[in-house]
């Protein structure tokens, strides 16, 4: 059987890709070889789908640190603004929330793919779900693929679609990359990122802090001098195996990458009040001192950090459950404020690839045309979405990453299929 477009992957970027060809009236397919589409759509944002995130173009660069001025030329065509009007034109009410996030107003992501999957529908998309491909055969005139039922269809351009290697259950397990190495093309080194953290520190493996929040916290990764790689300010957990949350999940990248240059352990760094400064945080706890001299010390800074942690950081000064303030020395004080605000320890790792969100490295983008999304290497192949090197932050980065490119990734092999 011959399509103009056909489109392996049934994600985010594959959905925008297939309903964009068929609108140029390409005759179109959609391959998925799990059993329903947007599976990973419909589990992003915790189920209720951040679909974009309206931040200006160079501020929404920003949170998509993995090759994210790449997209300064798909964003000049197709950008976040338009995904906004474009579920909105579906009949999809969005909404803002924090940091320019936008959900669908039904907080449904099942809503989202509901009616992407009708848009298809309206538009006669060939839908075949349980279709595994096996490979591909590149050809002047028609590209063919071959599926593991020994079945060939033959279309004009091809879209893939198919994701990196992140959340696998989703279908996500690195199929195209063998695809896309037989097109010619360079899949640069892969890596978690958007990940939790693992850590052999004695309190994480004591579980001394298992299960404590700390709220906008600013987190910080050094470097071998002791100076910040980056810092996030956000929320952050410490687990059984190491540390977790939003601010760990967006310094994580930068801890993996420290130690794919072959470094056995990276330094973390908390300020767990950067609302305050060291001399006026220092102030305020000598003034609570002096104020309460018969006062138990633990009692006293109470409110300052939340009580767990302000326990362990007592324990770690050898600061006894009964230590009156009149008795608190200098010394001691100066050593819990700095723990207070630069606490260190060591990491040495991440979780597994298919436990990250996200999936680093991929499709080099030095071999793809930026407004278009085709190949630089083989004609009418395009990609889409994660199987590119392009990652972003949690908090619709990715989404609209995926969008972006898929719509003109889909435009684009609809034109090149005349």
């Amino acid at each position: 059987m011959k399509y103009d477009v056909v489109v392996i992957g049934g994600g985010p970027s594959g959905l925008m890709a297939a309903i964009s060809a068929a609108e140029m009236g390409s005759r179109t397919l959609l391959l998925e070889k799990g059993n329903k589409l947007g599976n990973k759509l419909a589990i992003s944002g915790g189920g209720r789908c951040n679909v974009t995130n309206r931040l200006p173009q160079d501020e929404l660069i920003k949170h998509i640190p993995g090759n994210g001025k790449f997209l300064y030329g798909p964003l000049s065509v197709f950008d976040n603004y338009d995904i906004i009007e474009f579920f909105e034109n579906l009949g999809v009410a969005l909404k803002e929330e924090d940091h320019g996030r936008m959900f669908p107003v039904s907080n449904s992501a099942k809503s989202v793919v509901d009616t992407l999957i009708n848009k298809l529908e309206k538009l006669n998309v060939a839908i075949r779900i349980n279709t595994p491909v096996q490979d591909i055969s590149y050809g002047d005139s028609f590209h063919t693929i071959n599926l593991k039922s020994e079945e060939k269809i033959e279309t004009r351009s091809l879209v893939i679609a198919v994701g990196g290697k992140s959340v696998p259950h989703t279908g996500s397990t690195g199929d195209g990359y063998k695809w896309a190495k037989e097109a010619g093309h360079t899949i640069t080194e892969l890596y978690p990122t958007e990940v939790a953290l693992t850590s052999k520190v004695k309190f994480i493996e004591n579980k001394t802090l298992q299960g404590l929040s700390l709220r906008d916290v600013a987190l910080s990764v050094l470097n071998e001098n002791n100076k910040p790689i980056v810092t996030h300010q956000m929320d952050m957990i410490f687990t059984h195996f190491g540390i977790s949350g939003p601010a760990v999940l967006r310094c994580s990248q930068y801890v993996v990458k420290e130690i794919m240059k072959g470094k056995k352990e990276v330094k973390m760094h908390i300020d767990a009040r950067p609302d305050i400064n060291e001399r006026d945080l220092l102030n305020e706890m000598t003034q609570l001192i002096e104020e309460n001299p018969k006062r138990l010390v633990k009692n006293t800074f109470k409110g300052i950090v939340p009580e767990r942690y302000l326990m362990y950081i007592l324990e770690r000064n050898d600061v006894s459950d009964d230590l009156k303030c009149g008795n608190l020395r200098k010394e001691t004080l100066q050593n819990i404020l700095e723990d207070i605000k630069h606490f260190i320890f060591n990491v040495n790792g991440s979780l597994s690839i298919e436990k990250a969100f996200v999936t680093g490295g991929g499709v080099s983008t030095k071999e793809i045309i930026p407004k278009t999304m085709g190949s630089k290497l083989t004609e009418r192949l395009y990609f889409c979405g994660e199987i590119l090197d392009i990652h972003g932050y949690t908090g619709g980065y990715n989404i609209t990453s995926a969008f972006v490119t898929g719509r003109l990734a889909g435009t684009n092999a609809a034109y090149s299929a005349y």
